[in-house]
């Protein structure tokens, strides 16, 4: 496994659901070489895991920063440890 490769877990609150944020971020990941997870809450935040280079991981939140209708309030991050089996980023069921 790569050194520099790394995992993060993010909680998401705004406008972020409704508004294609799980596809973008999917779409974002698979742009930048970031694997890992997404999924819609029940009290209408985003949460996300994402694995990959910290460059690729900023890559991707800048992405869904500075997409049209996202609008991030909130972001919660904390570090996980990156899991050497994953291959993929998917959209995960909702709640």
């Amino acid at each position: 496994m790569n050194t520099n490769i790394i995992r993060k877990h993010f909680f998401f609150k705004g406008r972020v659901q409704g508004v294609g944020f799980r596809y973008r971020a999917q779409n974002a990941a698979s742009l930048y070489s970031v694997t890992g997870w997404v999924k819609n809450l029940y009290d209408g935040s985003v949460e996300m895991e994402a694995q990959g280079t910290e460059e690729d991981i900023d890559k991707v939140v800048q992405t869904l920063q500075n997409s049209r209708y996202i609008v991030i309030n909130d972001m919660y991050v904390a570090d996980r440890q990156p899991d050497p089996h994953e291959t993929l980023f998917r959209i995960k069921d909702e709640y």
